[in-house]
């Protein structure tokens, strides 16, 4: 089999360059490992910028129907209010944040890219390895069972490796990277949304950690609740007890759909670009969930590797933009790093003298409308 660009890994990044390069005309083979869709919830923040790039690929519309638009950001304390943070300003077009289940947004990705080229993603095949012989990259394919009849090896003049933080593409490629790790642990679950905050996104400023809280669709709320050490087998009720304890409301365990916990952690890889393969979303850059950004991120990588493909695709020498796109993007990646931090800093647990002076500094900030809307685009990725 032989195609334009192959892209490893069938998550939302890849879905979404396969749908952005497919409009183009340039013909896609997606090589994704799992043999049904992924059904979990895991990311649901869609920022503006990433709306904007989705919107290009006509899947932003779809998006925003099922998707619930968070157009306000709340910090409480104590059950009083610290400030609000409006998010009118941060785009004209997508003046929120908008909060769906990435089960969801990758189904209509995917639903897209079947409409552009029924035959793009393959699904049960797994890739192990690249050649790169410096006029085309050969792809070496692992089938599981299920598979449909394919080829050992796909054969593409261009690789785009978007398969996860544990990428195999990037250790075949022997990419070093740069890691850290952070003393922040993490509880969410889903639960029926008793509607006490609407739409809003609330953040709990407490003693002993903070618990984010945001809108979901089909009257569903997310509840996430800073640890101080691994979560364990901690099931919904124990979730709804933590969330009760330090906000005073009480989730309906009964109801829930989703327990999960993670601990933290980001990945830069030193490179993105190697020979004719590129490195998107977390296989070049894993950045915390805390605010949202990751799957974002990727996109935006996506989007920006898009007319650098097409150029490659026509012949034009390109190794200088490609450096400038991997410094660009590496850039852009850093920052989201940075900010991850200032998030998860804020929400560490502080005794009661040291928690109030944080909580004026950030009412403070939330009263001064010039900050209000600097700090808005930040946490919005403009």
């Amino acid at each position: 089999m032989a195609v334009d660009v192959v892209i490893i890994g069938g998550g939302p990044v890849g879905l979404y360059l396969a749908a952005a390069l497919l409009q183009q005309g340039i013909s896609v083979r997606v090589l994704e490992q799992r043999k049904f869709p992924n059904r979990h919830s895991r990311a649901i923040g869609i920022h503006p910028p990433a709306l904007s790039a989705l919107d290009a690929v006509q899947v932003a519309p779809s998006l925003v129907r099922e998707g619930v638009q968070i157009r306000t950001g709340m910090a409480m304390s104590g059950g009083k209010t610290v400030g609000v943070m409006p998010f009118d300003g941060v785009s004209d077009a997508f003046p929120f944040v908008l909060a769906l289940p990435q089960s969801r947004t990758e189904q209509l990705l995917e639903e897209r890219v079947r409409c552009l080229d029924s035959g793009a993603l393959v699904r049960c095949v797994e890739a192990t390895g690249v050649t790169d012989d410096g006029g085309r990259v050969t792809v070496a394919v692992k089938a599981q069972p299920g598979a449909p009849a394919e080829q050992r090896e796909v054969s593409a003049s261009l690789v785009v490796a978007a398969d996860g933080a544990r990428s195999r593409i990037r250790d075949a490629l022997a990419v070093p990277v740069q890691r850290r790790t952070y003393p922040d642990h993490y509880l969410m679950g889903d639960f029926a949304d008793s509607r006490l905050q609407g739409d809003m996104a609330v953040l709990f400023l407490e003693r002993h950690g903070i618990v984010e809280s945001f809108p979901l669709p089909d009257g569903k709320r997310r509840w996430v609740v800073r640890l101080s050490a691994p979560a364990g087998n901690a099931g919904a009720g124990e979730l709804a007890r933590m969330v009760e304890h330090r906000t005073g409301i009480l989730p309906d365990a009964a109801t829930n759909t989703m327990v999960s916990a993670f601990s933290v952690r980001s990945t830069l890889a030193d490179h993105a670009v190697v020979g004719r393969t590129v490195l998107v979303g977390d296989a070049a850059h894993e950045i915390s969930p805390i605010g949202g950004q990751g799957m974002n991120l990727g996109w935006l990588d996506a989007q920006a590797l898009v007319p650098l493909l097409r150029e490659a695709l026509d012949g034009k020498p390109l190794d200088h933009k490609f450096r400038q796109y991997e410094r660009e993007r590496r850039r852009a990646a850093t920052l989201a790093r940075r900010q991850a931090e200032i998030n998860m800093l804020l929400g560490r647990p502080l005794p009661a003298p040291l928690l109030r002076l944080r909580n004026a500094g950030i009412g403070a900030a939330a009263a001064t409308p010039a900050v209000n809307r600097w700090v808005a685009r930040r946490f919005t990725m403009q």
